[in-house]
């Protein structure tokens, strides 16, 4: 029996050190040392759908280290609303207070609340749309700016207008009227996209807008008519849904990228200025936003607020135009009546995990990580949460902790993202025979004709985004979208059932970089794991001596 104790502590030992050698056991470790120090209360935020798939991915993760959080959905001008009236603990919005709407001029403001913007996220404005051609879904359609400007103002309203048969390079769509889809609430995609057309397309938004050249939040039903094509629906997921039902042949909307990619769903490729066609990928919008000019003014009520002009017109041809960062709004005033310390402290460590270790997972659902220089601002409005409540803890919260795929150990002051971001193919430019299965475009192959009768066996490259099965082959988190194939005599290629819209027929780049050298264990716990199979070694050995000296048995 003695023999048998020793065994069993030999074992038990042994399978310690194997558990704490385990990487589930460094992650355990990793994220239990963020909030292992301080209690933590259920916190509630609100606001910006086109976020939503990042910050619920968010809260689930921080739910396994006993953080709660419950986010609600009800857009960025609600969610806005919600935070001056005290009805949340935290905001998010893809836009700031606007002191009023420049359209409506409803009031838009804090009402007194102290707050602070933390960038929390980056991404792209897409077009998913339902065009079906013989019963198939069309998945690789292609739009100039002016051209989406002209759909979302009833100036185009079939998807055979010469204007979409160009941009596709003279393939022609059938006679399908189009169904443009906006929101009903107001909303921070209707804000960002009707910036851009402020900017961008002036002639053509403000006729639609009552003559005002302005961004709004509520978009602006069928231009002030009566009647017409366009639908109106509630949040991302009911101008999605609305896209994907049965009855919405023809539709197209405007929605963060993260839900048609989910969905299975193509968006339109935009025109970029340097004449390219691209989608949101997490690349493409590192690459865009580069250009963004941010209030870097720390005494400003807008610090690390953005100014997309630039990125509107950035010249990289990897560039998708329509690309942006969101923010979460959190209280800062030291008698906010709905704060606690313990409120406080979790909505500190969900922000840190959301800007640091969260960013790694929101590129393969369809947004875009943050760049060092917002992350580490991002810290110094935390801060502000200790400011207010010194009990707050908020130790170890710097860009070494921070698992981030926009920085890597020895580089954390370069853009990987951006760096490593795939050239578009060839066959995305302007002018060009539009792309072959495999990098997005019609798709062209042996059996699936192009607008002269001739087929094309082009080979794609590129880089994929999206998750689960195609018929081209890659390596990483990217996928390929299938190829389908067209209906005999019809020049259009049509998709099946691929599930991404950046497929790729060559090697994917990874949607992920390695770890850094901070993500292994901890000197401490080395120092542990050395010790106890040491303890392994030497305890059945002196247990045994004991036994034999006691005259048991020895075996």
């Amino acid at each position: 029996m003695r023999t048998h104790l020793a065994r069993r502590s030999a074992v038990a030992l042994a399978l310690l050190v194997v558990a704490l050698m385990s990487p589930a056991a460094y992650g355990a470790a990793e994220s239990v040392d963020v909030s292992a120090k301080a209690s933590h209360a259920l916190i509630q935020g609100s606001g910006s759908s086109w976020a939503a798939n990042a910050i619920n991915q968010w809260v689930a993760d921080v739910a396994n280290q006993g953080e709660q959080v419950v986010f609600t959905a009800n857009g960025a001008a609600q969610g806005r609303k919600d935070f001056a009236n005290n009805a949340n603990d935290f905001g998010v919005s893809d836009v700031p207070f606007l002191g009023k709407d420049p359209t409506t001029g409803q009031a838009d403001t804090a009402q007194g609340r102290g707050f602070a913007y933390l960038p929390i996220a980056a991404g792209g404005t897409s077009f998913p749309y339902h065009v079906e051609v013989a019963g198939k879904l069309v998945r690789n359609i292609r739009l100039s700016g002016e051209t989406v400007a002209k759909i979302f103002t009833s100036k185009i309203t079939n998807w055979n207008d010469p204007a979409i048969t160009k941009d596709n390079d003279g393939h022609a769509l059938p006679s399908i009227p189009i169904i443009p889809v906006v929101h009903s609430e107001g909303a921070g995609v209707t804000n960002q996209f009707t910036r851009w057309l402020s900017k961008e397309y002036p002639s053509i938004w403000a006729p639609c807008n009552g003559g005002i050249n302005a961004q709004t939040q509520y978009y602006p039903l069928n231009c002030g008519k009566s009647s017409g094509n366009e639908k109106a629906q509630s949040g991302s997921d009911g101008v999605m849904n609305f896209i994907k039902s049965a009855g919405a042949n023809g539709s197209i909307g405007m929605e963060e990228y993260s839900y048609p990619l989910l969905s299975n769903f193509p968006a339109a490729k935009l025109l970029n200025k340097a004449g390219y066609y691209t989608l949101p990928t997490q690349y493409n919008v590192a690459v865009a936003l580069t250009k963004a000019v941010i209030n870097n003014d720390p005494t400003s009520p807008n610090y690390l607020t953005q100014n997309l002009d630039n990125v509107y017109t950035n010249p990289d041809k990897r560039t998708y135009a329509l690309s942006s960062y969101v923010y979460a709004i959190i209280p800062t005033d030291a008698n906010d009546s709905r704060m606690t310390t313990t409120k406080r402290q979790t909505v500190a460590d969900f922000l840190y995990y959301s800007i640091c270790q969260g960013q790694s997972e929101i590129g393969p659902i369809g947004y875009s990580s943050l760049p060092v220089n917002l992350v580490s601002a991002g810290f110094t409005q935390i801060g502000k949460l200790k400011k207010a409540d010194s009990k707050v803890d908020l130790t170890s919260r710097n860009v070494s902790t921070c698992h981030n795929p926009t920085f890597i150990a020895g580089h954390p002051n370069e853009n990987h993202l951006a760096q490593i971001a795939p050239e578009p193919p060839a066959c995305d430019k302007i002018g060009a025979e539009p792309c072959a299965a495999g990098v997005g475009a019609f798709n062209a192959n042996s059996s699936n004709p192009t607008k002269d009768g001739a087929s094309s066996n082009a080979a794609g490259s590129g880089a994929g985004t999206g998750t689960g099965t195609g018929t081209g082959a890659g390596t990483g988190t990217g996928s390929a979208a299938d190829p389908g194939s067209a209906a005999a005599g019809n020049d259009l290629g049509l998709g099946t059932t691929g599930t991404g819209d950046t497929a790729t027929a060559g090697a994917a780049v990874a949607t992920t970089v390695d770890p850094d050298a901070n993500s292994g264990p901890s000197s401490i716990l080395t120092i542990l794991l050395v010790l106890l199979f040491l303890l392994v070694i030497a305890v059945p050995a002196g247990i045994g001596h004991w036994v034999v000296r006691r005259g048991g048995p020895v075996s």
